[in-house]
């Protein structure tokens, strides 16, 4: 709790400095597409597996910079048993997790452009920040699905929110004085390797998901491989990546407010 209070603090504070040196301030709304790399899908940055949305406010500080605050929801998840890759398949692990993520970010437009006005209708832009993510890993075995971070299917506890480094790019068009479209594709370091909890090795004792009348096999949730010599205690289970990466792309429109005042150049 402590740490989601300290970010949500700093960035409440650089909102309300950013809105007092800003001219023009702007709000937007975006929707799209979440997808994650990690242990159960090591190469493919375009696998994009759920529906995303979000929000932003920004401060426009000149043509060219903007600072926000920004809030995206998404959902990633992944399944051994439809990879190409014959060991996954034998692995056979899957998970799925909402993301909840709150950032602060800083925008950058290559040409003179801005939503209230400036030369050019278009630009493109790159963007890059800092933010944090809330994720709950969760599997679903013979019909029943399971909060994978309270059976520590690894041994060991872990937390469900981490640190995240926004950075992306991505074309803004302006189509009149308040409004504006873009299109953006950011991906996220994210000071975890459990968005999956895949991260590490087999444990030594093996956690077994509940049982009762209606699902009365034993599940195996570190190792529900149905193959005997896929019993590896002590062996891994993941790749030797220490973070995972999730991403989002997004369509959306934004309503700038421009006061009296001009950008002076």
């Amino acid at each position: 709790m402590k740490f989601k209070s300290i970010l949500v603090s700093v960035m409440l504070l650089c909102l309300f400095s950013t809105a007092a040196l800003a001219q023009v301030m702007e709000v937007g709304v975006n929707a799209g597409a979440s997808g994650y790399m990690g242990d159960l899908n090591p190469k493919d940055p375009f696998d994009f597996s759920g529906a995303a949305f979000g929000a932003f406010v920004k401060g426009n500080l000149d043509p060219y910079w903007a600072i926000g605050i920004h809030y995206n929801h998404g959902k990633i998840k992944d399944n051994d048993a439809t990879s190409s890759n014959p060991d996954f398949r034998s692995r056979n692990l899957n998970f799925s997790t909402p993301l909840n993520e709150l950032s602060l970010q800083v925008d950058f437009n290559f040409f003179d452009y801005f939503a209230g006005g400036g030369t050019k209708r278009f630009s493109p832009f790159i963007f890059a920040g800092i933010g944090g993510v809330l994720f709950n890993p969760r599997a679903t075995y013979q019909g029943q699905e399971y909060e994978l971070k309270y059976y520590k299917t690894e041994g060991k506890d872990y937390r469900n929110y981490a640190l995240s480094i926004p950075y992306g790019a991505g074309v803004k068009y302006r189509i009149s004085d308040h409004w504006a479209l873009l299109s953006q594709i950011g991906y996220r370091t994210v000071h975890t390797d459990y968005l999956d909890d895949v991260g590490d090795k087999y444990p030594l004792v093996s956690a077994y998901g509940r049982i009762d009348a209606e699902h009365p096999l034993y599940i195996n949730l570190s190792n529900p491989s149905q193959l005997p010599h896929n019993w590896n205690p002590g062996g891994q289970r993941g790749d030797y990546r220490k973070n995972d990466t999730y991403f989002f792309l997004h369509i959306g429109i934004s309503y700038t407010f421009t006061s009296d005042k001009c950008f002076t150049f």
